[in-house]
């Protein structure tokens, strides 16, 4: 039986608090980059542990610069996964590198070491693996085959804020690590990312180069104490975080824990629900992980349902449950195709794990009926469509 309305697929965090401070950002009249992205890089680094940490606009930009930092450039090749947003592979491209796909462990999604080992040539400079939908990726033999290659790692952590991995939070450990603050992300600041670096000279040089190269911000120049002079020390981006975007950073950070708790137990509910079905596998957890639910990626066990993937879908949507679906491979994107000649069938578990997954609800908003509401579709579905 469909739902009266219909449930979107995600939404924002977003309360009274964030409001009031938006507001009280914009009262100060500091709505660039000011004091408050200060305090939430401060903020963001306490709770990482003391990691080092530079705010930016967004999750691409803090890879971009990771990248750049790692010294990748023309004639180097980075490692990375074919499930994953364009973002993943674009800044590879933007440094002048060649990306270069690994296939993914199936359990996980995330990329497989071994399959980064093979994949390694004498042009690898570095790696660049995805923790998908909150789930880590094997930090553990990724970072020994780094070390055994003198490979540069890039984390791609977008979707592991509060992800934690053998009793540390991703961005904790010592290798640049991004994350994004995108409006749907466990922490969310409209648009907005971070770029958590492993010494004080690569976060000076960092600061510098995420906005245009400048010696000094606008908080350094333009307050009563400032001095109006900068030099440009290399050409640059602009990619600083505002204020605005701190503040709802600020507010978000402090609310997280309670955030996450609610993540946590709607995918409980749901994977108690949905693991006694044959045709439906619940996401994977590894042992000594803890998983930041930024999605919930159930899959449909091949040949067991006399329906595929999409037709699943516009089921859920006509019983007004909103999904998506997490990724396309990057081999079936037709501009990768034309230029690295990939092809679908070439990461055959990458493929396998997109073509059974569907990415259900899941964010703190939901009320304990709209979970419901997506297990009793699910399970309807699956049980009306046997093989």
């Amino acid at each position: 039986m469909a739902r009266e309305t219909y449930l979107d697929y995600n939404r924002p965090a977003m309360g009274v608090e964030e409001a009031e401070a938006v507001a009280e950002a914009v009262r100060s009249l500091w709505i660039t980059r000011g004091p408050r992205v200060g305090a939430f890089e401060e903020a963001l680094s306490a709770y990482l542990g003391g990691a080092r940490v530079v705010a930016l606009n967004s999750c691409t930009a803090a890879l971009h610069l990771a990248l750049i930092a790692s010294g990748v450039g023309p004639g180097d090749e980075v490692i990375t996964t074919p499930l994953t947003f364009a973002a993943s592979v674009n800044v590879i491209l933007h440094v002048g590198a060649t990306p270069v796909l690994a296939d993914v462990d199936p359990a996980t999604g995330c990329i497989d070491p071994e399959a980064v080992r093979a994949a390694i040539t004498p042009a690898t400079r570095a790696i660049l693996p995805v923790d998908l939908a909150g789930h880590p990726a094997d930090w553990d033999a990724l970072a020994a085959l780094a070390g055994e290659r003198g490979l540069g790692i890039v984390e791609d952590a977008a979707h592991a804020m509060a992800t934690e991995y053998h009793g540390r939070r991703i961005g904790s450990f010592p290798w640049l690590a991004a994350f994004s603050f995108y409006a749907t992300k466990n922490l969310a600041t409209g648009e907005g990312g971070a770029l958590v670096v492993p010494d004080q000279a690569t976060e000076e040089r960092l600061r510098v180069l995420g906005l245009h190269g400048m010696s000094k911000n606008a908080w350094n120049r333009y307050t009563k104490t400032g001095q109006w002079r900068y030099d440009i020390l290399e050409p640059g981006y602009k990619y600083n975080m505002t204020d605005v975007q701190a503040a709802l950073g600020l507010v978000q950070l402090g609310r997280l824990p309670a955030l996450q708790a609610r993540r946590a137990a709607i995918a409980q509910r749901m994977n108690r629900a949905f693991s006694g079905d044959p045709a439906l596998t619940i996401p994977h957890v590894a042992s000594d992980v803890v998983h930041a639910w930024h999605l919930y990626p159930l899959r449909l066990v091949p040949g067991t349902l006399s329906i595929g993937r999409d037709a699943f879908i516009e089921a859920l949507t006509a019983r007004n449950i909103g999904t998506a679906v997490h990724f396309i491979p990057l081999s079936h994107m037709s501009y990768y195709r034309e230029r690295f000649g990939w092809r679908p069938g070439m990461f055959p578990r990458a493929d396998a794990y997109f073509a059974g997954e569907i990415s259900l609800p899941l964010y703190p908003s939901m009320t304990d009926v709209d979970v419901d509401d997506v297990i009793e579709a699910v399970l309807a579905i699956a049980r009306a469509h046997r093989a």
